[in-house]
């Protein structure tokens, strides 16, 4: 993910909060906010300290941003996100973050695929 399509501003975290719709499962939650002059997704990850010290924050968080890599193509390009890990995702391996993301985009209807469907 290149860096100029992560969200890093307290004020845009907080405008999405605000203003976004969420979902969740056990492991993530996912606030999002659609925003029309947007051109590229921009994605901000969020790792309590309750999950671990740094280095597994850190760890969580390249998973996190390898499993998006996937999902990336299929979403809507004019949305800001953001991703909540829960306690359960501390001990997930790539796999199961990618099984757990795809289930969560889907409930909030932001994989593509999905919306072609309906």
């Amino acid at each position: 993910m290149k860096k100029t399509n992560r969200l890093k501003k307290n004020e845009e975290f907080q405008k999405v909060f605000q203003q976004g719709t969420s979902v969740a499962n056990r492991q993530f939650v996912v606030y999002f906010l659609g925003k029309e002059e947007q051109t590229n997704i921009r994605i901000g990850l969020s790792v309590s300290k309750k999950l671990g010290n740094a280095v597994k924050r850190n760890k969580i968080k390249r998973l996190l941003r390898e499993g998006l890599r996937e999902f990336l193509p299929e979403m809507n390009s004019n949305l800001d996100l953001i991703i909540i890990a829960r306690k359960p995702a501390a001990e997930m391996e790539l796999e199961e973050i990618r099984k757990s993301l795809r289930h969560v985009l889907h409930k909030g209807r932001l994989l593509q695929k999905y919306n072609r469907r309906r």
